[in-house]
């Protein structure tokens, strides 16, 4: 029997659980430049993104362009917002992203 190596940038995947989500959670780690086939859950079809950085295993990547001040949607949810613009395919993390949870002084209506 011969062993056959997986192309491990054949094998990267993401995971989308809402259609409305502007990001998409990477199952493993990525590197910057490989093609990342997204699935949404529930849905037929894949969405194939190129990483624009390297990314740890299970963060998130941007499914689309996201501007500055606009909504970060998981699960479609609200979780955050952009503190700064998000091209497609970056990686999404604190370092571009405002949490409005747990916060004290935003004002609540």
């Amino acid at each position: 029997m011969t062993h056959v190596e997986a192309d491990p940038q054949a094998m990267m995947r993401a995971l989308i659980v809402h259609p409305d989500d502007n990001v998409a959670n990477l199952i493993g780690p990525g590197k910057q430049g490989h093609q990342v086939s997204c699935v949404v859950e529930g849905q037929d079809g894949i969405e194939t993104i190129e990483l624009v950085d390297d990314l740890p295993s299970n963060h998130k990547l941007a499914r689309r362009d996201i501007q500055a001040g606009e909504p970060i949607i998981k699960y479609g949810l609200t979780i955050g917002k952009a503190s700064q613009a998000i091209g497609r395919g970056q990686h999404v993390h604190i370092h571009n992203i405002e949490s409005g949870r747990g916060r004290g002084d935003l004002n609540r209506e």
